[in-house]
């Protein structure tokens, strides 16, 4: 389950981490698939870090994030930032995928 169809992604900042998640043929929006604080921050980012999840530090997104409750898809009052962070994954997934010259 992830985004962009293979991987979710993680928006944090220096105290929050939160990770997303997408499963088209159940979610009608993606989800909160873990969020956490301090010490639970870290493991998460430990976690995603080796899994090769997509890291995205935007402090402000991961407050926003941080707030939606673990497993509940985000309001739609988020869709906005959200779909910045899929940009982001796509991007990033392109230009990891891209042949090296």
């Amino acid at each position: 389950m992830g985004l962009t169809g293979s991987r979710p992604a993680l928006a944090l900042s220096r105290q929050v981490a939160v990770a997303l998640g997408y499963d088209a043929a159940r979610d009608r929006a993606p989800r909160i698939l873990a969020s956490g604080r301090g010490k639970t921050a870290e493991e998460i980012r430990r976690i995603a870090r080796r899994h090769g999840v997509m890291v995205r530090e935007d402090g402000d997104l991961a407050e926003l994030l941080g707030r939606v409750p673990p497993f509940e898809e985000i309001p739609p009052r988020l869709y906005p930032v959200v779909a910045e962070l899929l940009v982001f994954v796509y991007r990033m997934s392109r230009l990891a995928s891209a042949p090296k010259s």
